[in-house]
């Protein structure tokens, strides 16, 4: 089965200002490329034919840049927003153009994932909905004080490290388990729907790879994701 992925390009990138006042986030270069096209390209090679690009912001450079995807062999489809519908919304507008099950990515991620695999765990798995996850660390750059209800100290950590998986901002849903969800127009944010489907007993699903993530929203990300593309770039494109 051919993987159906909306992909999220609509937001302002605010944390990238001032570049994304005139540049749409997808289309930040990362290396010589915009992130987004490295995103076709990817799933292009994971056997992708058709993507819907959930456009706003600076819409009209996007759909100039991409037109219909025939350079990148991707048929690509535009779902414009007149206002934000966050991240879960614009599929309210795209469910009687997607198969059974579909993927939503974030627009300016830049991974190793591979989502063949990725895609294929969760039509195994069958669940309503599976998130893709990252182990991430957090450092704490404070001595952490643990008191009790008294005020003493009971503990004194100094700049402790928590460890934490977080979403990579790919997720795949089983169409049935959410058509009722979402609605045309509705704005909903994809944890909002996540948290739905566990409030009602729908079994949501984690997967797990041995891969690179990052997002590159901040501007030190940005700078990490220019360095790590280049030094490792047939990783992320392999065969040019």
């Amino acid at each position: 089965m051919s993987l159906q992925v909306v992909l999220l390009a609509g937001g302002k990138g605010t944390r990238l200002r001032p570049y994304t006042t005139v540049i749409p986030k997808p289309l930040m270069p990362v290396g010589e490329l915009p992130i987004l096209e490295i995103l076709l390209r990817q799933l292009q090679r994971a056997g992708v034919r058709e993507a819907f690009l959930a456009v706003g912001h600076l819409a009209h450079l996007i759909t100039a840049f991409f037109g219909d995807g025939e350079r990148l062999g991707v048929r690509l489809r535009y779902s414009r927003e007149d206002e934000p519908l966050g991240t879960a919304g614009p599929v309210g507008l795209l469910l009687d153009r997607l198969g059974d099950d579909f993927a939503i990515m974030n627009g300016d991620l830049l991974t190793t994932l591979d989502y063949g695999e990725a895609f294929a765990d969760h039509l195994q798995s069958g669940a309503a909905a599976t998130i893709c996850a990252y182990p991430r660390e957090v450092r704490i750059d404070f001595g952490v004080l643990e008191t009790d209800p008294t005020g003493a100290l009971t503990r004194y950590v100094e700049k402790p490290t928590h460890h934490f998986d977080v979403s990579m901002g790919i997720y795949m849903f089983k169409k049935a388990a959410v058509a009722d969800l979402l609605r045309p127009g509705v704005r909903l944010d994809v944890p909002d729907l996540v948290r739905a489907l566990l409030d009602r007993g729908d079994r949501v699903r984690t997967h797990r790879a041995d891969c690179y993530w990052l997002d590159i929203g901040r501007p030190e990300d940005y700078e990490e994701a220019q360095e790590v593309f280049v030094r490792r770039r047939a990783e992320f494109l392999p065969g040019g």
